[in-house]
């Protein structure tokens, strides 16, 4: 029997105000997950006030002290990777060795953020004036606002609870609605390691109910957010009326360029890992590739091949190399998709509907003689799309891969050191990738994008950034009355 599950709010797990709950289902098997509680805006209410009760002594908490928390996360994390890694498959359908991916992302984020106890840099400099100090700490900005995706329901959640707690922010967490259980059970870990009570909060339910009024809510003063678009531009805009920090990271249209000098086995690995890992359901995932009009229908020949020798299952099945769309609504998109390119004139090489009977599985699909106009080469799919575009030379695969309202990661395969530089400078995007595909971003560097992907900077040192407010502090010791910016007498 599936399991009823509850929320955590004030060091509790507690049922939901209204006692509603909602269901979750196995994507490739339809089998029941688990029952979750469906939050309303006095259970969020509830919640941000006792981040708000918690945020005092949380955040005078010495740092490394803090960090310490971290760590015992991340091995708590790590003695517990398989079983976290299986769950999370039945619950959102990544094969295991990329749910067991998804968890080490968590195990190295709180690692590192750990780490980040020690040091939570300020900058020190000279005072225009004599006998003074000028240098800059940093403070927590208090009760943060976490809704994260479904697509990396530990990862994602890691690079935003990390952060803010080791900067001395105290939070209150909304996952997706199709992945509470994962959000669960990293809120369990947390709560064994020591973090007291208020100082992470969750909240399952829907985004209306649950995100708008963390957005809304007065008490708290930023929200990270990662997910669609159109909900991005709604929070920015209700968090724009409260003068309320946002961070936000809404998306792309990724693309791999193909030079003529390039290696096409690597460049066909990385095409095919960066189209159909995680079944394109990544804001990172390949869904263009500009290809070089002298190797286009060879490579056109390989990427067909390829994507039709993936084997579709369940993802804790062996040998399974692409598991399930998240849900129907998401398999019916993506063969919307298909029936958008096939429209536009597109050639489909491969895949193009739907597989077997149980559970939200699409083949991978593969179209050709794309342009770059065209709707399934600018706007997000999320499903396993890739769409193939020819291009003379490198100006004109720079320009295309500039063509869309996005810039998160982008990519070029070539031997060529010039083109290499030139795409690295030119490409619209927060990631470039050289010889390697769009997904693989670690821990410790910045992850985020320009344009429509919104701003804001998850992971690495820019996390710390995020997190937390620069405070500027002069210490005058002259004895005197000193102005600055006057001129002396």
């Amino acid at each position: 029997m599936a399991q009823a599950h509850k929320m955590y709010i004030g060091g509790k797990w507690v049922s939901s105000h209204s006692g509603d709950t909602f269901e979750r289902r196995n994507p490739a098997t339809e089998a029941l997950v688990g029952t979750f509680q469906k939050g309303d805006k006095e259970d969020v209410r509830k919640a941000v006030d006792a981040a708000d009760h918690a945020l005092k002594k949380w955040s005078s908490t010495p740092a490394p002290h803090r960090g310490q928390i971290l760590f015992k996360i991340s091995q708590l994390l790590r003695e517990n990777k398989e079983s976290l890694a299986r769950s999370m498959t039945e619950e959102m359908g990544k094969v295991l060795k990329e749910t067991r991916g998804d968890v080490q992302e968590a195990i190295d984020m709180f690692e590192y953020m750990a780490g980040e106890g020690r040091r939570l840099f300020g900058r020190t400099t000279t005072s225009e004036l004599h006998s003074k100090m000028a240098f800059t700490i940093r403070d927590p900005i208090g009760v943060v606002g976490l809704i994260s995706p479904w697509n990396f329901p530990m990862a994602i959640p890691s690079w935003k609870l990390a952060p803010a707690l080791i900067c001395g922010n105290t939070c209150v967490f909304k996952p997706a609605s199709d992945t509470p259980r994962t959000a669960i059970q990293l809120v369990q870990i947390m709560e064994r390691a020591g973090v007291p009570p208020g100082v992470v909060n969750l909240v399952t339910g829907g985004g209306n109910d649950v995100g708008m009024e963390l957005v809304k809510n007065p008490k708290v003063r930023m929200i990270s957010f990662t997910g669609h678009k159109d909900t991005g531009r709604t929070i920015l805009r209700e968090a724009a009326d409260r003068l309320k920090k946002v961070s936000l990271e809404m998306g792309s249209k990724n693309v791999i360029i193909i030079m003529d000098d390039a290696d096409l086995d690597l460049a066909l690995d990385g095409v095919t890992w960066g189209a159909f890992g995680t079944t394109g359901q990544r804001c990172t995932a390949a869904s263009r590739v500009i290809v070089h009009d002298k190797l286009k229908k060879k490579f056109e020949k390989m990427l067909a091949s390829r994507a039709k020798a993936l084997k579709l299952g369940y993802g804790l099945n062996k040998g399974v190399d692409v598991g399930p769309l998240v849900n129907k609504a998401a398999m019916e998109k993506t063969h919307h998709y298909t029936e958008i390119g096939l429209k536009e004139g597109a050639k489909l090489l491969a895949g193009g509907k739907r597989f077997g009977k149980t559970g939200w599985f699409y083949e991978p699909t593969v179209f050709t003689d794309a342009s770059a106009h065209m709707k399934i080469a600018q706007e997000e799919i999320f499903g396993p799309t890739t769409a193939i575009i020819a291009s003379d030379d490198l100006e004109e695969a720079i320009k295309q891969a500039n063509s869309v309202d996005y810039g998160l990661s982008f990519s070029i395969y070539t031997k060529n050191i010039n083109s290499a530089m030139k795409a690295v400078k030119e490409l619209e995007s927060g990631i470039v990738y050289v010889n390697a595909p769009t997904i693989g971003a670690e821990v410790h560097l910045p992850f985020g994008g320009v344009k429509g992907t919104g701003w804001g900077r998850d992971a690495g040192w820019t996390a710390v950034d995020e997190f937390s407010s620069e405070k500027t502090v002069y210490i005058d010791y002259s004895g005197k009355l000193q102005r600055a910016q006057i001129d002396a007498d």
